[in-house]
């Protein structure tokens, strides 16, 4: 077996485990299940000898990813990806529809971020990483870490919910002019916010709808679920639809369309808005 990566442990001012912070730390080997699988096939070594998921690191320690096959680097995805904004800790992206933001695929958003953003210079780097999900029909506005510290406090952000996102979707039927929806999503409560911009007669639909969504909790498909629930689906949704309504071949109506944070470094205020996509201007 060959060293495949290696990396310098940033000194840490709180103790944190070896799964949680080798995450993004190497190309080839980047989400949490992926390095409790390395540690547990002796493939990552702290400081020369093998580790466990419970190591801690405190800074100092030399990390390596060991190549049992002798594997050649993975190749590059080239895919040209729209910046919202960057600088040396995180970027904001805009997902184009239809690619899984990560996973087995070797076409993800993940795969195409190095290709696409600058190298942070700070002592922390590590490769760009997604901190949240959009579904792969969803098209918009993605947070990016660029370093180790900034990829665990996004995620702390997020989990305390001091980071909010607005959507935009086109909906079919009569909906209320706003209202708020609160039931389970896969056995967790999950609540979101909907204001009616503007409806207009469709000969098909009878009535679509250009909304505004704010989702309050993050479960999966939490927005598609929700709107399907009170009978009004988002057009072109092929697993959360009515039969009959389902429009095929044009993608799904959903864009995320702002994210508002305050910098966990520079503690500026971001509001980052991503204009609709073309296929809106039907109803915009």
């Amino acid at each position: 077996m060959c060293v495949l990566e290696s990396h310098i442990a940033k000194e840490q001012k709180e103790q944190i485990r070896i799964q949680e912070y080798a995450v993004g730390i190497f190309n080839t080997v980047a989400t949490k299940s992926a390095i409790k699988k390395a540690i547990k096939k002796k493939l990552i070594l702290v400081d020369g000898l093998p580790t466990s998921t419970a190591k801690i690191i405190i800074g100092g320690e030399k990390i390596t990813l060991l190549n049992p096959k002798n594997e050649p680097f993975r190749k590059q995805l080239i895919l040209k990806l729209t910046i919202a904004f960057e600088d040396d800790y995180l970027a904001i992206i805009e997902k184009p529809p239809g690619i899984l933001v990560n996973g087995n695929k070797f076409k993800t958003i993940d795969n195409a971020l190095q290709q696409n953003l600058k190298k942070s210079s700070q002592v922390d780097a590590v490769r760009p990483r997604p901190i949240h999900r959009l579904d792969y029909p969803t098209s918009g506005l993605l947070l990016i870490g660029k370093t180790s510290s900034s990829i665990h406090i996004l995620n702390q952000l997020f989990e305390q919910k001091k980071i909010k996102k607005k959507y935009h979707a086109i909906t079919i039927g009569k909906m209320n002019s706003e209202g708020s929806i609160k039931t389970n999503v896969n056995k967790k409560t999950a609540i979101s916010n909907y204001k009616t911009i503007r409806t207009v007669k469709s000969n098909r639909f009878k009535f679509l709808n250009l909304v505004e969504l704010s989702p309050k909790t993050g479960r999966r498909h939490q927005l598609r679920v929700h709107l399907l629930s009170i009978g009004n689906p988002i057009l072109g949704d092929q697993d959360y639809g009515i039969e009959s309504l389902i429009l095929k071949g044009k993608g799904l109506y959903l864009h995320a369309s702002q994210l508002d944070l305050t910098h966990p470094f520079t503690k500026e205020k971001l509001s980052i808005k991503s204009n609709l996509p073309k296929k809106f201007k039907m109803i915009c």
